[in-house]
Formats: C-alpha cells, structure tokens, sequence
C-alpha cells in the first residue's frame, strides 16, 4: 500500500510561502495590533522560534526541501528496522495531508522540522505496534467495553469533565505520554515509572518554550489526560493537524470522509494501551468526535457519549486564538482574519452534524447525556453525579473529596487568563449568533 505519488517539490520557495498575508506584527502594547479600526490579534513568538527560524534560513538547507511521503516512510523504517504497515489505508490520507503541508502551510524552519519529526513518530508508531501484534496476538483480541466518550465544542468544559471522571480508580485514561508512544504497550507495574514519560516531559518543556503562552489556554503534560486527536493521527485523518498548520485544501477533503478507518485505528490504539493495563472503562474526550457519530457508534455501540453545551458566541474567539497560537510557532504567515471564520465555519458544521445524526437515531437516546458548562463549573460534583446516573455507573464513595482536591489544586485561569474578542479575528457578535442559531435555541443558550 505504500509509499504512494511521489511530491516532486524540491525547490527552495513553496508555493505555500507566497501570496499569503502575513500577521500584523506592528501595534499596541496589549499584544494585538490594530487594523481596519480595531484590535486585531498579534502573534508573540519565542526567542527560541526566532532563532531556530535564523539558524535553519542561514545553515540548513535540508529543512527547505520539499516533503514527500516516501522520504517519511524510508525515515521511519530507517528509525525502527521495521516494513510493515500492516492492512492500514494510509496512503490517500498521507499523500493529501503531505501535498497540503508542502503547498499551503507556509512552513518556516521550525515548522519544516517539526513536520517531519512528527511525521515519522506517527509513522514509526504505526510500524512498531504492527511488531507488537505479530509478537502479541492476545492484543488484536481485546475488548473496549462501554467506554465514556466525552465531546462538544472546544472551550466548554470537555478538559474539565475529562479531568474529574480521570479522578475515577474505575477510569482507565489514555495519557500524553503513552499516545505519542504506545509502543512498546504500556505495563501496569512500570506504568507510573515508565521511561517514556521524562522523554515527553521534555519535549512539552521544549514545547512550551516554542509556544509561548499555550498553557494559559490549555494544559499540556506528559502524565495529563490526553484527547483522542494524537489517536486518530495515526490514521493520518486527523483535525489536530489542521489545527497546528494552515492545510485548506486537506481539510476540506477531509470533511467529506467517511471516518470509520479513523476508528479502526482509534479502537486498535485502545486494545494496545489497555493490553498490559487495564481499567474498569475507558473515559475518552475530543470535541472532533462529533464531526462523524455513525463512525464511532459502529466502533463502540455501547459508548456513553458526554456533550457540553455552551454560547459558541462567547468561546469561538479562545478556540481562534488556539489555533492561531499554535501555527503561530510554525509559519510566519498566520492570519487571524483567515482562522477566526475557519475556526467558525469548522466548528458550527461539526455541531450541526452531530446534531443531525442525533435526531436520525445514531444511537439511543440514553446513550447521551447533555452537559451545560454552566453547570460544570458551578456544581463539578453535581455534574459528575449526573453523568453517572444517567449510565448508570456507581459513585465511588470518595468521589466527591477527590474532585473537590482536584479543584483546589488546579484552580482556573492558574496560568493566567486567556481572553480575546471576535473582533480580534475578523468576526463579529451578530454573524455569530445568526451562524448558530439553530443550536443556540435548541440548547436555549
């Protein structure tokens, strides 16, 4: 199945560098910058972006060749000594996102770099644990059972809740650690010792240093609660790459498909981390999970899924604002005014599809339970108390002493706060609201 078209792109200028407009760099002392008579948001990049960005225009011509899937694929057997990608469908996937990348991402120096280091990670990852199949056969037999599946919009809660149902001795979590490397598969009695978790606190504690900022906006950490974004990357029909790079024309196919190898692969992953450590239930949270419910009831037919609700008027500028931060670090050519209706559009037709296949019987209705965010924070343990009623799942008897530990340890905005306006990224109140306002009544938000 691999490696597929060759990208012919060799040259030095990309066509994705060019005829892009460029973030304002000039402006206030607030951090944004003004045009068209309002504020406008401004990127702060780090030291260490501008100087890698130096170091990689003046001495490393490498970092401007073009990408091309069989470079990746080669690196990445090159890596494990291993062939075999087993019976996955990468090759449509790979090739769109990597012509996207090449052409339309505008990728610096520290982009070129970190492109191709997470490429062949996910690559690797994919050969290494078709190893541990072939070496295992007990893992192609697991069973993922009834698992939590916690979604809705970015910035309603779905971090929050994921956070208080991990507090469970019942949960089992996928962490960041063991998603950027699930092989080999995860053992309970090394689980909390285990070597990789220094590898990926170092290279957040790099991440940190190249975006400046992130975790006023969202919590990073080798041993937090992941979301199934970094999963579903493996099958390379993901919207975390989006999310950190400018890829229209991929995105674009990507929303026309059917993702159900996305799930096999999603559900594959699980069998893998579960194999050797295992929990009473998965509890799993990604807000991309409601751009496909068909998709992921044939994986998990008895999942329990969590939707929080809130104002997408009031969060829609702190999800631009995300994704604006994070390709910031990678190009130089982000425009807020381009991310905040993308960011928009994006996400109105994820609600809306879930929504439709809601209303068309998807999955029982009991399968669901509707969370306002409100509710969340005014009443975490209430909350919780309700997600388990309606699935009927007992309450640990320590439940609420554990969430209310939590909470005092983790208080809000403990990084500062992360607060832009609409206007910041070419949006404003009245578009907004009108965008969605079959949701907004429904929900009487």
């Amino acid at each position: 199945m691999m490696p597929g078209p060759k990208n012919k792109s060799e040259t030095k200028q990309h066509p994705g560098e060019q005829g892009r407009v460029k973030g304002d760099c000039s402006g206030g002392k607030d951090g944004t910058s003004v045009s068209g008579g309002g504020r406008r948001w401004k990127v702060d990049r780090s030291f260490v972006v501008h100087a890698i960005n130096a170091a990689g225009t003046l001495f490393s011509p490498f970092l401007r060749r073009g990408l091309s899937e069989e470079g990746l694929i080669e690196s990445a057997r090159r890596q494990t000594g291993l062939h075999d990608f087993g019976a996955l469908s990468l090759q449509e996937p790979l090739s769109r996102l990597v012509n996207s990348l090449e052409t339309e991402a505008g990728l610096n120096p520290m982009g070129r770099l970190a492109v191709r280091e997470d490429m062949v990670r996910l690559l690797a990852n994919n050969l290494l644990m078709v190893e541990d199949r072939k070496r295992n056969s007990a893992i192609e037999v697991e069973e993922i059972r009834r698992p939590i599946i916690i979604t809705g919009l970015p910035r309603t809660g779905t971090t929050l809740l994921h956070s208080l149902l991990a507090l469970d001795p019942a949960s089992r979590v996928p962490l960041t650690w063991e998603t950027m490397y699930p092989s080999p598969p995860p053992d309970s009695a090394t689980y909390n010792t285990d070597r990789r978790i220094r590898r990926v606190d170092g290279q957040i504690r790099w991440f940190r240093r190249l975006v400046k900022g992130f975790e006023r906006i969202h919590p990073v950490g080798a041993r937090l609660p992941e979301e199934c974004l970094i999963i579903f990357s493996h099958s390379f029909l993901s919207y975390q790459f989006e999310t950190t790079y400018r890829l229209p024309s991929y995105l674009q196919w990507l929303e026309s498909q059917d993702l159900r190898d996305a799930y096999k692969v999603h559900y594959k992953f699980l069998q893998h981390l579960q194999w050797r450590c295992p929990g009473q239930r998965w509890v799993l949270k990604a807000p991309a999970h409601m751009f496909d419910f068909e998709a992921m009831f044939q994986s998990y037919p008895d999942a329990c899924v969590v939707m929080t609700h809130r104002d997408p008027v009031e969060v829609t500028a702190s999800n631009a604002s995300l994704t604006a931060t994070l390709r910031s670090a990678f190009s130089d050519n982000v425009d807020p005014f381009e991310v905040g209706p993308e960011c928009s559009l994006r996400w109105a037709g994820a609600i809306n599809r879930a929504l439709i296949s809601r209303d068309r019987g998807c999955a029982p209705a009991e399968r669901f339970v509707d969370l306002y965010y409100s509710d969340l924070v005014s009443d975490p343990v209430g909350a919780v108390r309700k997600v388990y009623r309606n699935f009927d799942i007992p309450l640990p008897d320590d439940m609420e002493e554990r969430i209310r530990g939590f909470l005092l340890q983790h208080p809000k905005d403990r990084f500062g706060k992360h607060r832009y306006e609409l206007e910041e990224f070419g949006l404003n109140r009245e578009e907004e609201e009108r965008r969605y306002a079959s949701y907004r009544q429904r929900f009487r938000l």
